[in-house]
Order: C-alpha cells, then sequence, then structure tokens
C-alpha cells in the first residue's frame, strides 16, 4: 500500500482517481487547491503526488517548485491543454510524468502503479565509489564531489549520473538511460532525459553551455567523460 496525494481542484477527477487508487490498496488524500496540497504533502508525506497544473491559490507549478525544494518525491502532472509547452514545463521544473486530460482511470492506475514499482533510491553497485580526475561519486552515501567541493543532486539526478557513470565512455541512448533510471514500464516521452541530463550538468559542469563531464552525442545519446582517476 502506498500514500498518495492528489491535488485537483474538479471534483468529478477527484472522485474517480481515489475511487481507482483505493481499488488499488493505496491510502488516499485530496486537496482541491495549491495551498491545501502542500499543506497535505508536509502532513501525509506521500509517495506519490498527483499533480494538476491548473489550480486556484497556487498554480500547480509554484507548488511542484515548493515541493522540489522539500521533497524528491514522485509526481505525476495532470493538465487540461495538449501544448508541448506545460509538459515540458512539469518535466522542467521537476515532474516526474504527465498525463493530459481528459484521460482513462485504467492508463493513470497503470502509470501510478509503474511509477512505484521504480524504486526512487535504488542504484547499481550501491557500495561503490567512482573515482575520477574531477568527480568522485559515493554511491553508498548519495554524495557527489567535483575538485573536493559536495554537489547537491536529487535522488533522480544521482541515479541518472552514477548511471552514466558507471559505463564512462560509453555512449547510452535515451531508451536506455529511460529504462535503467525511470524502469522499462515508464510510460513518459524521451525528452524528459534531456530535462534532467539539463539539471545535473547545472550543477555538475563548470560551464555547463560547453559540458566536460556529460558528452551529448548528436542522434543517439550522451556518455560520462571525466578522465579516470
Amino acid at each position: 500500500m502506498a500514500t498518495i496525494l492528489v491535488i485537483d481542484d474538479e471534483d468529478s477527477i477527484l472522485n474517480i482517481v481515489e475511487a481507482y487508487l483505493k481499488g488499488d490498496g493505496n491510502a488516499v488524500h485530496l486537496a482541491r487547491d495549491g495551498v491545501q496540497g502542500l499543506a497535505a504533502f508536509r502532513r501525509y508525506h506521500p509517495e506519490l503526488i498527483i499533480l494538476d497544473i491548473m489550480l486556484p491559490e497556487m498554480d500547480g507549478l509554484e507548488v511542484l517548485q515548493q515541493i522540489r525544494r522539500e521533497s524528491d518525491v514522485y509526481v505525476m502532472m495532470l493538465t487540461a491543454k495538449s501544448e508541448e509547452f506545460d509538459r515540458v514545463m512539469g518535466l522542467t521544473v521537476g515532474a516526474d510524468d504527465y498525463l493530459t486530460k481528459p484521460f482513462s482511470p485504467r492508463e493513470l492506475s497503470a502509470r501510478v502503479k509503474a511509477i512505484l514499482r521504480r524504486g526512487r533510491n535504488s542504484s547499481p553497485n550501491e557500495s561503490q565509489i567512482l573515482a575520477f580526475k574531477h568527480l568522485k561519486i559515493d554511491m553508498q552515501r548519495h554524495e557527489v564531489q567535483r575538485d573536493g567541493q559536495p554537489i547537491e543532486l536529487t535522488a533522480l539526478e544521482f541515479k541518472l549520473l552514477s548511471i552514466l557513470a558507471t559505463y564512462p565512455l560509453m555512449v547510452l541512448s535515451r531508451e536506455q538511460l529511460l529504462e535503467r533510471v525511470w524502469g522499462y514500464d515508464f510510460y513518459g516521452e524521451e525528452r524528459v532525459v534531456d530535462v534532467h541530463i539539463g539539471h545535473v550538468r547545472q550543477k555538475i559542469e563548470i560551464d555547463p553551455s560547453d559540458p566536460q563531464f556529460i558528452m551529448t552525442v548528436r542522434g543517439v545519446g550522451y556518455k560520462f567523460a571525466d578522465d579516470p582517476s
């Protein structure tokens, strides 16, 4: 059983989502605006948040930004709009997945199950320390240093970096990274990889516009390129 928070201002959406998720054996809490949603997030500490973008009091993107300052909880965005801008903005701010209204409750249920199976903090070779000329990655402590200085990464960003660093100079496609980081049953699009690679670069690269650690291989994917220690 997982604890799930649903934040949406439409009673019809809340009712059907609550019914399906409770039917799957989850504990479900509801909030009808952004302020209530943040309060419920801090009270119930959910493992997954289903968050509408268009909310009264405080919109979903602002709620997500606040959540990301405090937690790495899984967040699935809901949007009534189909424009790419809404999806990309949600991913950029830190959403893990999105679903466009109207949606199938069965698809929502399937996506929730897939998200909860991923295991946010799992990493390969968790006792291993990956040491390079500039970067040091402690898999057990989930710590990263660049030239001796600590770098703060979210759990998802750490997992993405550690996957790349485990296979230095090997090109990993976006599809491979989706499978290894988000899970084989991830329903979202490959763009989420680019968004989170950008986040990691902003934190670990000396000049994110001219990366030296995570290199783009056009038309293929990404590779880790720091020299061995």
